[in-house]
C-alpha cells in the first residue's frame, strides 16, 4: 500500500510539474569531482531556461565560459575550448542535451529513458527526490546515474548530480 501511495503521489506531482512552463533565471555553482585523480573544480554562473529548448549556462568563474543550447544546436566554452555543434549529428552531445532540458523542466521521466535508466522517487517535506540509475551499459554521453531535488511546491530543481560513465560527478546547484 505504501509503494502505491508513493506512486500516486509521484504521478500527481508529475501532472503538476507538466502543467507548468518551468523557466529559470538564477545563479548556479558546478562542482566537478574527477573519480581517478581526486581532483574537485567548482566554477559558478548563471542560468537562464525558456522551458523548451533554450538554455544558457555563463560561467563567471571562470569567466567567459560557457554552455548553450539553441534549439538543436549545442555551442560550449569550456576548459579553453570552443564547440559548436548539431545535436542530431552527433548522438553524445544530443543525449546530454536532452537530459538536462528534461530535467530542468521536471520532465525526469524523458531523461530517465533517454538514459534507459530506472527510477525511484521519494518526496518529504517540501522535497522530490528523483533517483535515476542505468539499466546497462551507458551509452556516451549518457549518465551511469543522476540526482534530482525538487522544489515540490513549483516543481524548480534545486540540485542536480550527474554522474558520467567513467565516473566524472557532475553537481549543479541553483543559488537563490
Amino acid at each position: 500500500m505504501k509503494q502505491f501511495s508513493l506512486f500516486i503521489a509521484s504521478l500527481l506531482l508529475t501532472l503538476a510539474v507538466a502543467a507548468q512552463n518551468i523557466t529559470y533565471d538564477v545563479n548556479f555553482t558546478h562542482t566537478r569531482e574527477m573519480k581517478t585523480s581526486g581532483k574537485t573544480i567548482v566554477k559558478s554562473g548563471h542560468l537562464l531556461f525558456d522551458g523548451n529548448d533554450q538554455l544558457t549556462m555563463n560561467y563567471t568563474d571562470p569567466e567567459g565560459e560557457y554552455f548553450i543550447v539553441d534549439g538543436n544546436i549545442v555551442k560550449m566554452n569550456l576548459n579553453g575550448k570552443k564547440t559548436e555543434v548539431k545535436a542530431d549529428k552527433v548522438k553524445a552531445v544530443d543525449l546530454q542535451r536532452t537530459t538536462l532540458l528534461n530535467c530542468l523542466a521536471g520532465n525526469w521521466q524523458e531523461a530517465a529513458k533517454a538514459n534507459n535508466a530506472e527510477s525511484m522517487v521519494a518526496i518529504s517535506k517540501g522535497i522530490h527526490t528523483v533517483k535515476l540509475a542505468a539499466k546497462g551499459k551507458v551509452q556516451r554521453g549518457g549518465y551511469s546515474s543522476v540526482e534530482l531535488t525538487y522544489r515540490t511546491s513549483d516543481g524548480k530543481l534545486l540540485k542536480m548530480v550527474l554522474v558520467e560513465s567513467t565516473g566524472i560527478k557532475n553537481t549543479y546547484e541553483m543559488v537563490p
